[in-house]
């Protein structure tokens, strides 16, 4: 698995992030059975640069905590026999599969730790995870698809035991 991790102006955490979102990036790979090596790149950001990148790309001119960019259409959500026959969707040089881009705003991060109670490292992951889920094919907009997702972040967050 290939993590690129780029940071804008990102402070100093008291974890380290690309151990740590490389432990959530494999355990999610690991619990949706990924039959591929995968590559995937991670950017953290601010508010500011974030809510450019909503409005820009999906008209919503707010900050938000995290922007999932899946790089695959998938016919059913974590099912990836589709790709066998599709060249383009893996690095022609390390031959991985091209899940797609997270970024996330370290801003709102710390404000939803705080928010919820729990730790940076554990919003940080969970953020993590759940964007990994997207870059899946997974989704959140019927209640059916929110509840599919919430218990699968639960179990890949059970996976690296970092609990609220």
């Amino acid at each position: 698995m290939s993590l690129y991790l780029e940071t804008e102006g990102i402070a100093d955490l008291p974890f380290d992030a690309m151990d740590t979102a490389r432990l959530v990036v494999d355990a999610a790979l690991d619990y949706i059975k990924c039959p591929y090596e995968a590559e995937v790149n991670l950017l953290l950001t601010n508010d500011a640069e974030i809510r450019e990148m909503n409005r820009q790309y999906r008209n919503i001119d707010r900050a938000t905590d995290v922007l999932s960019f899946p790089m695959l259409e998938y016919e059913t959500p974590g099912q990836f026999q589709a790709f066998e026959d599709m060249p383009d969707c893996f690095d022609p040089e390390s031959g991985e599969l091209l899940l797609g881009d997270i970024v996330l705003s370290m801003d709102r991060v710390a404000a939803q730790a705080e928010e919820f109670g729990h730790s940076l490292k554990r919003e940080y992951s969970f953020l993590i995870a759940h964007s990994m889920l997207h870059l899946f094919g997974f989704d959140h907009m019927e209640d059916e698809e929110r509840l599919e997702m919430e218990q699968k972040q639960r179990e890949i967050m059970e996976k690296i035991q970092i609990m609220r």
